[in-house]
């Protein structure tokens, strides 16, 4: 065990040179992954599972001890990321699949990464971890209804394929983790030490499959700009947690601010990309934005820890 968690360790230290690794090997090597398009839902659905299988009845309790942060934490997070995508969308005159691929990116819960650059600099944790569940559990009923107000401009938005698929990937996988981890307890201890592994190779087969998906398109001016797009959206989002303070003084301390930076401005881009390939399978361009995006806010946040 010691040698499969000094593995997971390094594999996490260097997560962010090998997805860039990778995406150049498929982008090049396309048939490495494009086999993967038809299971990018079960590979998203294993990282979930595996954070349900990590979930306890007191991560569910914390979330009612301290309602009115997480509450607030949860809400910032549906409210600034997908406003940010809409202007930057207007700013950079993005559209069609590129537009809804930004937006769909923005309207994402938090991803699995701001809880380790929340440990990283010392910020609040459990506040992370329990904003990080309330806004995944919120997904399948959000994603769809925010994508529907702020990308059906720009492509006819499939609301229920969105909102089925983010049950199927999300719902279903995290409630069967929790459900093995009050019938086995602590013999799940000893899976858990190999979750990090599982996870993210399965987010390395999911930006492969996006790489080699849209190849030929990545590198073209129409694609490029949603580099710069990717980039102003994660600092923006980054920039929110002195606002959680003036709007509550006494919860949004500095460690609370530490969390809420990482929470808002971190995405779970995997599932941007999974959903993107799900229910615009006719667009695959919509994938990319959150692509950039899994690359990006993992360089920008192992840097701001």
């Amino acid at each position: 065990m010691e040698k499969v968690k000094a593995f997971a360790d390094w594999l996490t230290k260097w997560f962010t040179v090998i997805v860039i690794v990778w995406a150049v090997f498929n982008y090049f090597v396309p048939a490495a992954s494009l086999w993967g398009k038809a299971y990018t839902g079960y590979m998203l659905g294993i990282v979930l599972f595996g954070m349900g299988l990590t979930l306890t009845l007191d991560d569910f309790k914390r979330i009612l001890t301290q309602p009115l942060m997480v509450i607030v934490g949860t809400v910032a997070h549906f409210i600034i990321m997908p406003l940010i995508a809409v202007a930057l969308c207007a700013i950079f005159h993005l559209s069609g699949p590129l537009a809804v691929g930004v937006i769909l990116v923005g309207c994402c819960p938090s991803g699995t990464s701001s809880n380790v650059m929340s440990y990283l600099s010392r910020g609040d944790v459990a506040l992370d971890v329990s904003i990080g569940i309330l806004s995944t559990l919120c997904a399948p009923f959000m994603i769809p209804l925010l994508m529907q107000l702020l990308a059906s401009q720009y492509v006819s938005v499939p609301t229920q394929s969105l909102f089925l698929n983010a049950v199927k990937v999300v719902l279903f996988p995290i409630a069967l983790g929790v459900i093995c981890h009050m019938i086995f307890g602590k013999k799940i201890e000893k899976v858990t030490v190999a979750l990090p592994i599982v996870s993210q190779v399965a987010i390395l087969l999911i930006i492969g499959v996006v790489v080699a998906a849209n190849g030929p398109k990545l590198f073209v001016a129409s694609s490029l700009v949603a580099i710069p797009v990717v980039i102003l959206h994660n600092l923006c989002g980054f920039g929110f947690s002195k606002l959680m303070y003036k709007i509550y003084p006494k919860g949004f301390r500095y460690a609370q601010q530490k969390a809420i930076t990482f929470e808002v401005g971190m995405q779970d881009s995997a599932l941007g990309a999974t959903l993107a390939l799900t229910s615009f399978a006719t667009n695959p361009l919509a994938a990319v934005p959150s692509t950039f995006f899994s690359v990006w806010h993992n360089i920008s946040g192992s840097i701001l820890s």
